[in-house]
């Protein structure tokens, strides 16, 4: 008797502890979670697949709509950097993106940037916007101080226009419409001819002369931006200080690395664009769900009641929800991101000149956006299903 209570002494037996749960157990549970989710899916076909549409659908609109802004603005910003000026002159208050908006600015201005300390050479440029096929900039400008800034064009073929009616268009451009030399094409409602075709990357597609696109805005010796070459390239910020004190209000803008610029500026409009697009997507992606949802527990209460009478804890079925939303989730994100993939494609075969940006990080950021969405959506009806009482269930028909 001594030595059974000496071998108890320390009571730890009064220390009891329920033995955790064997593997084998927990992972008949977790197969069990996995059948009862994946039965509830394929029961509702068509609920099921509307669900999936639906997330898949957020995420295209979200990657495919940001996609193209960021991709008109960085191969915008890439070809204003192929110009080959220092500097950018802009009216005051202009965006960043492409220099275009209604205001304008005398063409006098250009002496008075010339008498600047540094300025080599300036080039007014009048710039229209052709929306009808994709985002087409023209620029107006004239030939001879358009290339003692620039350089010069490469010539594919024919050269600078003679006429106020003649075009001269770049390599994508007469690929993507299938012109040549001497071909017409209709422009903002008005006939050209193809004079010449250039390389692409010097700012625009399409290049009029300038007194043709003030004649066509109505803009008369205005400008929309000016672009400055300097003497020495490498005293860009010294140079912008100096036209800063005579031009306090103008926008100055150094071209080089302009496309980083553009993509990592913010730019208020744009900003303002996407985030309305990625509020309007979420609210897709949480209205679906959420409705899957509730009419998936109103037509489950009798198999909800079962589970909740056989031990199953709230925490359980909440979680029973929130993870065939997860699944339903999941599927949607791999169906959108190839759509969106795909929807690229697309968009580029029908217009060439387009380019459609989808990068990693909105990948992952349209992905948490789904699953957010279904979260949200899900949290009422798992909170309902839980809170259900086992016997009402049970009678529920």
């Amino acid at each position: 008797m001594h030595s059974i209570w000496s071998s108890h002494q320390d009571l730890s037996w009064f220390d009891w502890k329920p033995k955790p749960k064997p593997a084998q157990e927990r992972h008949l549970i977790n197969h069990m979670n996995k059948k009862m989710i994946m039965a509830g899916l394929a029961a509702r076909p068509v609920r099921t697949t509307v669900s999936i549409l639906a997330v898949a659908l957020e995420v295209t609109l979200i990657l495919v709509v940001v996609g193209l802004t960021s991709g008109i603005s960085y191969e915008t910003g890439k070809r204003t950097e192929g110009v080959g000026a220092d500097i950018m002159f802009q009216p005051p208050n202009s965006s960043l993106i492409l220099a275009i908006n209604n205001s304008t600015m005398p063409i006098a201005l250009e002496n008075k940037i010339k008498e600047v300390e540094g300025v080599k050479a300036v080039a007014p440029v009048q710039t229209l916007v052709n929306s009808s096929s994709g985002l087409e900039i023209i620029y107006g400008i004239d030939p001879q101080k358009f290339d003692a800034v620039t350089g010069g064009f490469i010539w594919h073929k024919g050269g600078y226009f003679k006429a106020t009616d003649e075009i001269v268009v770049d390599d994508v451009y007469a690929l993507a419409k299938k012109v040549t030399v001497g071909d017409q094409v209709e422009v903002l409602n008005h006939k050209f001819k193809v004079s010449g075709i250039i390389e692409h990357g010097k700012g625009a597609r399409l290049f009029i002369s300038q007194q043709t696109a003030q004649e066509m805005t109505g803009m008369v010796n205005r400008a929309s931006m000016f672009y400055v070459k300097l003497n020495d390239p490498d005293q860009v910020n010294t140079v912008i200080g100096r036209m800063e004190k005579v031009f306090p209000t103008y926008g100055l803008r150094p071209l080089r690395e302009y496309a980083k610029l553009m993509m990592s500026t913010s730019m208020p409009a744009l900003d303002a664009f996407i985030e309305t697009v990625v509020f309007v997507a979420v609210c897709i992606g949480v209205l679906v769900i959420f409705l899957s949802m509730y009419t998936t527990i109103t037509e489950r209460t009798r198999e909800i009641g079962i589970l909740r009478s056989l031990g199953g804890s709230k925490r359980f079925i909440i979680g029973l929800i929130f993870q065939e939303s997860a699944v339903v989730c999941l599927i949607g994100i791999v169906l959108g991101v190839g759509s969106s993939f795909l929807l690229a494609r697309l968009v580029q075969f029908i217009f060439p000149t387009l380019i459609v940006m989808i990068t990693p990080d909105w990948i992952l950021k349209a992905s948490f956006f789904a699953l957010v969405s279904g979260v949200i959506g899900s949290l009422y009806p798992s909170m309902k299903a839980a809170a259900q009482d086992p016997v009402e269930a049970l009678a529920y028909e």
